[in-house]
């Protein structure tokens, strides 16, 4: 769910003030947005609120409302451990996933940085039909550069397990932080504005679609059949544009703890033949803590 929730608990990919920036992949699954980068030891823990899962541009046919909570260990080295359990509201597992994964920090310059991590997926046997749950493994590698007026990041991720894709993100943002303060000289606010443009295969879909195909085909959540399962073969292996999606993420910080509001727009192109996807806002709320050591 992740990430989609997963995984969007995180490509997503988000900036965080943890080491493990990025590693969420799309999913509106993050720790949080803010744009700072921490390379020191250092452990982060958090909890994340999403109105439903997106999984690389893609959603499945029901709103599936979530529940995360992360933890982070970055180690001074640059490695970092993380894990991820994710709720979707009103199923009985008190545990619909877990996530799990290592990786790295790059430091190139002061500007130029970027992580490689391994992430897998555990979904528990009564866990909803979530479009993520056909692939069990993330490999992500991001870069990012800081331009000074802009933040610009590619973001590359191998999905295998049941079905396997492939995936490029491009993003853009702006990280802003006004001067003034709110109730004392520690606290800040910080608005990190940004788009995303997400390319790859979505094999994914179809294997999701095979899965739950005649839940999917009698609730006529696939449009343009006119018969029952089996579907028809569709070419969702081949490369192309997925997703445009523009965000706002408005966070109060302190030296140790940041709350964050984030909203995204969804526009996803190219599913004909998938499973119908629409335009969608997305709206997260995410508390996290960070521990110095």
């Amino acid at each position: 769910m992740k990430n989609y929730i997963i995984i969007s608990f995180f490509l997503a990919i988000c900036n965080t003030a943890c080491a493990a920036a990025g590693v969420h992949l799309d999913t509106n699954r993050t720790v949080a947005d803010t744009d700072s980068v921490v390379r020191k030891r250092s452990i982060s823990v958090g909890v994340n609120y999403g109105s439903d899962i997106q999984f690389f541009g893609r959603t499945g046919p029901v709103k599936y409302p979530y529940l995360g909570a992360d933890a982070i260990y970055n180690f001074k080295s640059g490695f970092f451990i993380y894990g991820s359990a994710v709720q979707v509201f009103g199923y009985t597992p008190v545990i619909d996933e877990i996530d799990a994964g290592a990786g790295y920090l790059f430091n190139y310059s002061k500007k130029f940085t970027g992580t490689f991590s391994y992430t897998h997926f555990f979904f528990t046997d009564q866990a909803p039909p979530v479009i993520v749950s056909a692939s069990s493994n993330d490999i992500n590698f991001k870069n990012a550069y800081d331009w000074g007026v802009l933040k610009t990041a590619g973001t590359f991720d191998y999905l295998f397990g049941q079905a396997n894709d492939y995936f490029l993100t491009l993003s853009i943002s702006k990280y802003i932080e006004p001067g003034w303060r709110l109730f004392n000289d520690q606290d800040y606010l910080s608005i990190n504005p940004g788009a995303n443009l997400i390319m790859g295969t979505q094999n994914f879909v179809g294997r999701y679609a095979s899965e739950n195909s005649s839940e999917l085909f009698y609730n006529n959540y696939i449009p343009g059949l006119d018969a029952p399962p089996p579907f028809h073969d569709f070419d969702n292996g081949k490369f192309n544009v997925l997703n445009y999606s523009f965000k706002l993420p408005i966070a109060y910080n302190m030296p140790h703890y940041t709350f964050e509001a984030s909203w995204k727009y969804s526009l996803p192109v190219n599913v004909d033949g998938a499973l119908r996807n629409h335009h969608e806002v997305f709206f997260n709320l995410t508390f996290y803590y960070l521990f110095f050591k």
